[in-house]
């Protein structure tokens, strides 16, 4: 497949920000993917998912309260995160919650990347060493109702192993690299969630364990 020019370009944008930002003593975190099922990939003409970048302080931790009161478009997505070890293979995985900001409108994945995906904030939980997708399941519920589930975590994505290599291909073409102990939260498992104020949402990924957020 040619390169995609809009790609590339919104990568090395994208990419000189991470590294003004860490510059400033921000730290690193992982990478994320996004638009990646087969939908939002034909909706902006692209073959791959966009990858994005994670720092550290946009992390928080489960329990917390946002406040999404200027916020746009307010979504959350649950999501896999993947730990990468030596070789950039997976060694481990977690629950991870992603909220973002994105605007429904958007069709240039040029833009879509200097916007960082529209990243705002993640939460993590602990990774489990050894855990496969295969077993995992997804429950999420809003005000203690369960809204959406699903028995294949990556229905939607596609295998996480593979997702893992695009990122790490992403990044070496970028003149970046995928380095051991990054964290890679994988994509939607379902259609991200549209959340107001007031409401309390917790993610369920069991085996791998559970996260909590609400929202203000």
């Amino acid at each position: 497949m040619a390169e995609d020019e809009r790609v590339t370009r919104g990568m090395k944008s994208q990419l000189a920000e991470r590294r003004r930002r860490l510059g400033r003593d921000e730290r690193g975190l992982g990478w994320k993917l996004g638009f990646g099922t087969e939908a939002a990939m034909q909706k902006l003409g692209i073959d791959a998912p966009l990858v994005g970048y994670l720092l550290a302080d946009a992390r928080l931790e489960s329990g917390a309260v946002v406040d999404i009161s200027n916020w746009e478009n307010p979504r959350l997505e649950p999501e896999v995160v993947a730990r990468v070890g030596d070789d950039g293979e997976i060694t481990a995985l977690g629950a991870a919650i992603e909220l973002v900001d994105p605007d429904p409108k958007a069709s240039d994945p040029e833009a879509i990347l200097e916007t960082d995906i529209f990243q705002r904030h993640v939460l993590l939980g602990p990774v489990t060493e050894g855990a496969s997708a295969a077993d995992v399941k997804l429950r999420v519920t809003v005000n203690g109702e369960q809204t959406v589930s699903a028995d294949d975590v990556t229905d939607a994505t596609g295998d996480l192993a593979g997702l893992v290599r695009h990122v790490a291909d992403t990044l070496a073409a970028a003149g970046e690299s995928l380095e051991r102990g990054d964290m890679v939260i994988c994509g939607s498992i379902v259609a991200a969630l549209e959340i107001a104020p007031g409401d309390e949402v917790e993610v369920s990924l069991e085996p791998l364990g559970s996260l909590a957020v609400s929202f203000e």
